[in-house]
């Protein structure tokens, strides 16, 4: 189980919209992270991130609507592990399978269940139904077998389902690969018609050569264009000096890196609420006090950012309403609230024995 956990921390991949948060996985074979078409629909290009790379921006490749399947590519990722996909996939009721995604946003994780149905019909396609938990961010994770090879792509739940997900078949995958690949690697998509892979040389305007129905080549979408206020914070972070692109991360939702430290931006368009939050690092095991007595001295001669414990996490937090967001103020602000991440969170790991986050190493 742990070979297994170090292997796919390193090929499991977190990706982010301007629309959501998902997972995929990186196939080093092909070059490519496979995913679910749902996650990155309606978007050119996504913003991916793993355990040994940085987050940059990734081309959609390939997209099958009716599998729910979407290709992009890896050719920036350079690691040495490779998932194994299984040539000749076989399941049975009570096999034990294992989920990996990035649910809820969070970095990596992993749940252990048993197939329940190999092989369920749903929306005409075999699915395998099992009870090992989806939640949100989980989709387009794989689903993989005790020996490590990958059986399957989550796909989604049943809402109040008590764990009941549903994961295609990983020999999908590989028939499309194998048509992406003869069609040359071009930007493509299966028509939801006649099921044609159409690519870049074949589509007939924006039809289907061989049926005529309408398809949408990933790299023929409209670019997103945020809207509102979200305007107005993505202008705030360009005059900062940071690429928004690389930032969205899903509605109303930004993260930015400042040195070593992370700040999550959101907007709550129902109270006005705009907060940014700095997850420094986690509490000392010990002389806890004299970390508390530092903050409280210091939130003291803060201006508008506040010390605060969510659990064993040190945050750093700035919360401003939309009304009083204009030009100078809010980049006043957000900038003393990333400077002084970066600052507080070495001094609170090197003097006060804090520890760093695994996700801000």
């Amino acid at each position: 189980m742990e070979t297994i956990i170090d292997l796919y921390k390193n090929i499991v991949v977190q990706i982010a919209t301007p629309f959501s948060l998902g997972t995929g996985f990186y196939l080093g074979e092909y070059n490519l992270v496979v995913t679910n078409e749902h996650v990155i629909r309606g978007n050119e290009k996504v913003v991916i991130n793993g355990q040994n790379f940085d987050e940059h921006l990734a081309s959609v490749q390939f997209i099958d609507e009716h599998l729910d399947l979407a290709f992009l590519d890896g050719s920036q990722i350079d690691i040495n592990h490779n998932a194994r996909l299984e040539d000749k996939p076989q399941l049975n009721i009570g096999d034990e399978i294992i989920a990996i995604g990035h649910p809820f946003g969070l970095k990596f994780a992993f749940t252990k269940g048993i197939v329940s149905n190999p092989s369920v019909m749903r929306n005409d396609l075999p699915f395998i139904q099992h009870d090992a938990a989806l939640n949100p961010g989980n989709s387009g994770g794989p689903l993989v077998n005790q020996n490590g090879d990958i059986m399957g792509v989550n796909s989604f739940s049943i809402v109040k389902g008590n764990s009941i997900g549903f994961s295609l078949p990983i020999q999908y995958v590989k028939e499309n690969i194998n048509k992406f690949i003869a069609a040359e690697r071009q930007v493509s998509a299966i028509c939801i018609s006649c099921k044609t892979l159409v690519c870049e040389d074949k589509i007939e305007d924006k039809y289907c050569f061989n049926c005529g129905c309408e398809v949408a080549l990933p790299n023929r979408v409209d670019v997103f264009q945020p809207m509102g206020m979200s305007v107005t914070i993505e202008d705030m972070l360009m005059r900062l000096g940071y690429d928004v692109q690389l930032s969205r991360r899903g509605l109303n939702c930004w993260e930015v890196r400042r040195g070593s430290a992370r700040i999550r931006i959101s907007y709550h368009e129902d109270t006005g609420l705009i907060m940014g939050d700095a997850y420094l690092c986690t509490i000392p095991k010990s002389d806890i006090i004299s970390v508390y007595n530092m903050m409280l001295k210091e939130n003291y001669t803060l201006d508008g950012l506040t010390f605060s414990v969510k659990g064993q996490d040190i945050i750093l937090s700035l919360l401003i309403y939309d009304k009083y967001f204009d030009d100078q103020t809010s980049r006043l602000f957000f900038n003393a609230l990333f400077e002084k991440a970066d600052h507080y969170d070495d001094i609170l790991v090197e003097e006060f024995g804090a520890s760093w986050k695994a996700e801000n190493q």
